[in-house]
C-alpha cells in the first residue's frame, strides 16, 4: 500500500471505531483554507477534532504515531478548530483528540487520545 493509501485506510478505520463508541461523525476531510481536519464529530458535551495518524507496524521503529503531531501540526488543528465553529456555533466544548491507528497483515489497533496536545511533550 502506498502511503496516501495507509492514510485513507487509518481514516476509515478511524471514523468506524469512533462511530462504534458513541460519536457522532459531522464531517471528514474538512478544509478551511489551508487547514484540515481529518475527522469532526460530537460526543457527550464535547465536539471533537481529531487527527488520524497511521502507521504500518512494519515501521514502529518511528515511534508511536501521534509522536507525528508536533506543535507545527496542533496550531494548524486549532485554526481548523476555530475556523469551523467560527461558521458552526455551539455550545459542545471544542477538543482536539489524536487517533492512532496501527496496522498489520493480521490485524490493527486504535487508541484514542483525548485532548492530544496534552500528550505533546516538545510545546512550548
Amino acid at each position: 500500500m502506498t502511503a496516501k493509501e495507509i492514510g485513507d485506510f487509518g481514516e476509515r478505520a478511524a471514523a468506524r471505531y469512533l462511530f462504534r463508541h458513541g460519536y457522532r461523525i459531522v464531517a471528514r476531510n474538512y478544509r478551511a483554507g489551508k487547514y484540515e481536519t481529518d475527522i469532526i464529530c460530537t460526543k457527550g458535551g464535547y465536539v471533537v477534532f481529531a487527527e488520524v495518524k497511521t502507521r504500518n507496524v512494519k515501521n514502529a521503529s518511528y515511534g508511536a504515531p501521534s509522536y507525528a503531531v508536533d506543535a507545527d501540526k496542533m496550531h494548524f488543528l486549532t485554526a481548523c478548530a476555530n475556523a469551523y465553529l467560527s461558521t458552526h456555533p455551539t455550545d459542545r466544548q471544542p477538543r482536539i483528540d489524536i487517533v492512532e491507528v496501527l496496522i498489520s497483515e493480521k490485524n490493527g489497533r486504535i487508541r484514542v487520545i483525548p485532548h492530544g496536545i496534552n500528550h505533546i511533550v516538545n510545546v512550548v
